[in-house]
């Protein structure tokens, strides 16, 4: 290959190059973004809280007696299955990372031998605790919340119908079962704050009878009449007419 022919070669390359980079100057022109054209359209930011729906009352929880009486023993052995990696649940069966969980219902807490407890679950022991439905509800909540840095390591079930479930389950790992706690009812809700009307005042007595006091009619002044003559001394004296009986008023009617 010669020298010219390099050229060649040379040139067309930068000939596509100052192409390309012209291509893009070009583009750039003509696709440039506008800006300074003046003040856009602002969107309404959201109002926060004022738009927030208002929050509705928590509904009463549900007595732990109440939930264990409909809880299913089948949907309980299902749901331990997210324990069976810690857990055994067979009668004599070996401990895992937590304690084995045959008879663990009435069973006092961390008394479970061949097993190395926590710290607060050995104070809870140590304070004659036992494994009450009650405690296994709240340690199956927030495992941590029962005892502080416990050993499992479980973020806890929500569900209190799942809790009872499992409790439920766990209540046929025994000889002799613990009897659930009473199904209390539930809570009943607050009767209306007032009546709607206050009752109607009783009607006021009625006044006692009030008698007016009789009017009395002036007495007229003594008319001079036909001079009678006195028998006796023949002195004659003028006639006096009576002034008429008073007259007295009706009684007043009292006012309904």
């Amino acid at each position: 290959m010669d020298s010219f022919e390099l050229n060649k070669i040379i040139g067309a390359i930068l000939g596509t190059l100052l192409f390309v980079m012209g291509v893009g100057f070009i583009a750039e022109a003509i696709y440039s973004p506008i800006e300074a054209r003046g003040p856009g359209y602002t969107l309404p930011e959201p109002e926060g809280e004022q738009a927030a729906a208002p929050a509705e009352p928590e509904a009463p929880a549900v007595p732990l007696g109440v939930l264990l009486a409909s809880a299913s023993v089948e949907q309980g052995q299902n749901a331990v299955r997210k324990c069976q990696s810690c857990h055994n649940f067979g009668e004599g069966e070996a401990n895992k990372q937590g304690p084995l969980l045959y008879g663990v219902v009435g069973r006092p807490i961390a008394s479970h031998e061949g097993f190395s407890y926590s710290e607060a679950m050995v104070a809870h022991g140590a304070a004659g605790e036992t494994w009450t439905y009650e405690d296994l509800n709240t340690f199956l909540t927030a495992p941590n919340a029962f005892a502080k840095d416990t050993k499992m390591k479980f973020a806890g079930v929500k569900s209190p119908e799942e809790r009872a479930n499992i409790l439920a389950y766990l209540a046929t790992l025994s000889a002799s079962p613990v009897p659930f706690p009473p199904a209390d009812a539930a809570p009943a809700t607050e009767a209306p704050a007032a009546e709607a009307a206050p009752a109607a005042e009783a009607p006021a007595a009625a006044p006692a009878d009030a008698v007016a006091a009789p009017t009395t009619t002036p007495s007229e002044p003594p008319v001079e009449g036909t001079p009678t003559t006195n028998g006796t001394g023949g002195t004659e004296t003028p006639a006096t007419t009576e002034a008429p009986a008073t007259t007295e008023a009706p009684a007043t009617t009292p006012a309904q």
